[in-house]
C-alpha cells in the first residue's frame, strides 16, 4: 500500500510520500536507543513540564490539524476537533498524576517479614524504545493514548502509522520536537507493513502495542513471541448494544445512533450489535432506524455533517460485501444499504439498520467498519447475553436497563473488556481500556496503561539501606 494522503470524500491523492530507507530507519532507531539511556533518568517533573508543553503546542494547532485529519481519513471535522481535545486532556492528566501512579508499592512489613527482608518494595522502571503500530480511524487519539503513559513512564516511542495518514503521523513526530522532547524520544517511520517484522526483531526495540485488525495483531503478537517481547494488542470489536425492558427507550435509541456511528461507524469500540428485548423491540426499531435515517451525509468538512465517507475505496467495498451477503440470507433492511446518489465520488455509504439477523449470514460473526448495525430481537435476560457472547470479540459492551440485578447480571457474565450501563462505551484516561477473546490483551489507559511497558522491579533488602552488613 503506498504511503500517500488521499481525501476519501472525493478520491484525490494529494500526496504521496517515499518510503523510509533501511538506513534512515536504523539510524532512526540507534537515535531511540540513545534518547533512551538519558531520558529514563529525568524525574517526574520534568518529563510533566515536556508532556504539558505538548499539550499547549496541541491545542494551538486544533483547527489545523483537525482538518488534517480529516482530508486524511474522512471524518466530520467537528469529530476531528474533538479528537484533538481528547488527547490534550489526557496528555495533561498523565502529566500531573504519572509521579502517583508509578510510585513505589511497599508492603506491609507484616507480610515480607517471614522474607527476611528489612525493606522490601516494588519500582516502575521503564523498559525501553516501545514501537507503536496504529491505525487511520481515531489517528491522533490512538497514538497519544500509548505516547503520554509511555513517554511519563520514562520510555521512548517509535510510531508506524498506517499508510494513509502520513501527514498526521509527521505532525506527531514535529509535535513533540516542538514541545522540547531530547533527539530521539519520539520517532515516526514512514514505513509499510512488509517493514514491521525487521523493525521489531531489532534488539534495540524492547517492546510493541498495535491497535488495529485481528489479523495485523496475530502476525505482530507471533514475531514478538519469537523474540520474547511485551506487547498490548488492541484489535477489532464486535459490541454488543443490549435494550431490555426497565430503559428508556428513546434515550437508548437517541444514544445507539451516535454509539453506531461515531467516527463514521469506523470504532473498534462502536456499538455494532443491537440486542432489544422484544417488549420494547418495536418501538426501539422505529426509533433507532428514523434516527439513523435522518442523519445528515455530507462533505465532512462541512460543520453540520454527521456522517462522512469511509477511509477507503476497500472499506466500503468490504462493507457491501457484509450487507449484500446479509440480503441474500434474508435479512431486512429498514434503512439505507447502499451508496447514496446524492454522493457519486468519494467512499460514503448510507447509514443502515438491518433485521432478521441469523448465524448464517457473516456480518453475525464479522465486524462492520461502517454505519452498519444489525438488530436482533430477544425473549428474556438470558437469550440476550448469550447473543451477546456469541462472537468471537470481547472489547466492550453497552447495556440499557435501570434493574440492579439485571446490572450485576450482566456485569457477571458479559464477555468483554468493559459494561457501560445506559450510556455509550468512550474511552477516558482515568479507565483501563482493552478488550478479552479476539479483542486482544492488555490494557491502555489508567495505572494499569502505565505499567504496561514498566519493569515491575522487585527491590529487597536484607539489611536496613546503608548499614553495612555484621561481619
Amino acid at each position: 500500500m503506498p504511503i500517500s494522503t488521499t481525501n476519501p470524500a472525493t478520491g484525490e491523492t494529494l500526496e504521496t510520500f517515499e518510503a523510509m530507507d533501511a538506513e534512515e530507519v536504523d539510524r532512526r532507531l540507534e537515535r531511540a536507543r540513545t534518547a533512551f539511556e538519558e531520558y529514563r533518568t529525568t524525574g517526574f517533573t520534568e518529563r510533566a513540564e515536556l508532556m504539558r508543553r505538548a499539550a499547549d503546542e496541541l491545542e494551538k494547532d486544533q483547527d489545523e490539524i483537525a482538518r488534517t485529519v480529516t482530508t486524511e481519513m474522512g471524518k466530520p471535522v467537528a469529530a476531528a476537533r474533538a479528537e484533538v481535545a481528547k488527547c490534550v486532556k489526557a496528555m495533561r492528566w498523565y502529566a500531573e498524576r504519572a509521579e502517583g501512579l508509578l510510585a513505589d508499592e511497599h508492603p506491609s512489613q507484616g507480610d515480607v517479614e517471614d522474607s527476611g527482608a528489612t525493606t522490601a518494595y516494588v519500582r516502575y522502571r521503564p523498559l525501553g524504545p516501545v514501537l507503536a503500530v496504529m491505525p487511520w480511524n481515531f489517528p491522533l487519539w490512538q497514538v497519544i493514548r500509548f505516547a503520554a503513559p509511555a513517554l511519563m513512564a520514562g520510555n521512548t516511542g517509535l510510531l508506524k502509522h498506517a499508510s494513509n495518514v502520513p501527514r498526521t503521523a509527521l505532525y506527531l513526530e514535529e509535535l513533540f520536537r516542538r514541545a522540547g522532547y531530547p533527539e530521539g524520544c519520539f520517532q515516526t517511520l514512514l514505513i509499510g507493513s512488509g517493514e514491521v517484522e525487521g523493525v521489531l526483531r531489532d534488539r534495540r526495540v524492547a517492546a510493541a502495542t498495535l491497535t488495529g485488525s485481528e489479523p495485523a495483531g496475530r502476525s505482530v503478537a507471533s514475531i514478538a513471541g519469537d523474540e520474547i517481547k511485551k506487547t498490548v494488542l488492541e484489535l477489532g470489536g464486535s459490541d454488543p448494544y443490549l435494550v431490555l425492558p426497565s430503559a428508556d427507550v428513546a434515550k437508548a435509541a437517541e444514544v445507539a445512533v451516535a454509539a453506531r456511528t461515531q467516527n463514521n461507524g469506523q470504532s473498534c469500540i462502536a456499538a455494532k450489535r443491537f440486542i432489544v428485548h422484544r417488549e420494547v423491540y418495536e418501538e426501539f426499531a422505529r426509533l433507532f432506524t428514523d434516527g439513523m435515517r435522518a442523519l445528515k451525509i455530507g462533505d465532512p468538512m462541512d460543520e453540520s455533517t454527521r456522517i462522512g465517507p469511509l477511509s477507503s475505496e476497500r472499506g466500503r467495498a468490504d462493507l457491501e460485501e457484509l450487507v449484500e451477503d446479509a440480503r441474500k440470507h434474508g435479512a431486512t433492511v429498514l434503512c439505507g444499504g447502499r451508496r447514496p446518489a446524492s454522493h457519486p465520488a468519494g467512499w460514503f455509504y448510507e447509514p443502515t439498520v438491518l433485521a432478521d439477523i441469523t448465524p448464517a449470514m457473516r456480518i453475525h460473526r464479522e465486524e462492520t467498519f461502517g454505519p452498519v448495525a444489525t438488530l436482533y430481537r430477544v425473549a428474556d435476560l438470558d437469550e440476550a447475553i448469550e447473543v451477546a457472547n456469541d462472537t468471537d470479540f470481547g472489547l466492550s459492551s453497552n447495556v440499557w436497563t435501570r434493574d440492579r440485578a439485571e446490572q450485576e447480571r450482566c456485569v457477571r457474565d458479559l464477555r468483554a473488556g468493559g459494561v457501560y450501563f445506559n450510556g455509550m462505551t468512550a474511552s477516558h484516561p482515568a479507565m483501563p481500556f482493552g478488550g478479552v477473546k479476539r479483542s486482544g490483551y492488555g490494557r491502555e489507559l489508567s495505572g494499569h496503561g502505565i505499567r504496561e511497558f514498566c519493569n515491575a522491579t522487585t527491590v529487597w533488602h536484607g539489611t536496613p539501606p546503608d548499614v553495612p552488613a555484621a561481619e
